[in-house]
């Protein structure tokens, strides 16, 4: 789910303030700093520049993301600010997609990260799971429709109706965590469901890439369960996530990190 801009971002905050000033967090809640080692990919699009996809730093010089994110660049940009602006830092690393994706979104290889020659400071690299540990705590029965994952990102809010022009996307270029529950669980994607009339939120176009953290509020963890794929259309029913405890993940993710 890369960021596409349907409409200028002016013109997106415009209306989203004339349809309702709660519709900006519908499927989430702005993060500031509570998750400082989230980061965006940054690029520019024609004239605009702004937030297409996100991910985690899982070491001083290792930002996570996915595959798809992959714009044709070997040099990308990333920024760890809770809002991004044209001040924002940006810092520059080499893009290393995982060489088993297929280039389709519904990939279950769908990884990638960016290395920095210069590590992160100031920052606390967030953790990857041990290997199998989604498939053995759905063999014990911890993992079922209780059981609550944070996934945060710099994507769109979840689309509105707005009359005379159907569904929006809102981007607002800030980093924002929702809370989802787990809904099924394959050989390499963990499913959340990000429905809010069962009270879950999740996430949308340009979190690909992003964290879906163990755990949530009071018993929210530092270990990635799974990064952002895809999901429904609209952002209103499923968050597909990319399983990283499997043994093809830490295949790919052992090149540049060490494992638990």
């Amino acid at each position: 789910m890369i960021a596409r801009r349907l409409a200028p971002l002016a013109t997106l905050f415009a209306l989203l303030v004339a349809v309702s000033p709660a519709a900006a967090i519908t499927y989430g809640t702005f993060d500031g700093t509570a998750h400082p080692e989230v980061g965006a990919l940054v690029g520019t699009f024609g004239s605009d520049t702004y937030p297409y996809c996100s991910g985690t730093l899982i070491s001083s010089t290792v930002f996570l993301t996915a595959a798809h994110c992959d714009i044709g660049l070997a040099q990308v940009r990333v920024t760890f600010a809770p809002s991004y602006s044209a001040a924002a830092t940006l810092r520059t690393g080499t893009f290393h997609a995982n060489p088993a994706y297929s280039k389709s979104q519904g990939d279950p290889g769908d990884l990638a990260v960016v290395v920095f020659a210069t590590p992160i400071s100031g920052v606390a690299p967030a953790h990857l799971p041990a290997l199998n540990r989604l498939s053995a705590m759905k063999a014990a029965g911890t993992l079922n429709q209780s059981t609550r994952f944070t996934s945060v990102g710099y994507g769109g809010q979840e689309p509105i109706h707005v009359k005379g022009s159907g569904n929006v996307t809102i981007y607002l270029d800030q980093r924002e965590h929702s809370v989802g529950s787990f809904n099924a669980l394959g050989k390499g994607y963990l499913r959340l469901s990000q429905n809010a009339a069962h009270g879950d939120g999740g996430t949308c176009g340009g979190d690909s890439g992003g964290p879906n953290f163990f755990g949530a509020g009071a018993s929210e963890t530092n270990v990635i369960a799974a990064t952002t794929i895809t999901g429904d259309p609209w952002c209103k029913s499923t968050n597909v996530d990319q399983r990283l405890d499997t043994a093809a993940s830490r295949a790919f993710l052992g090149q540049y990190v060490s494992l638990p």
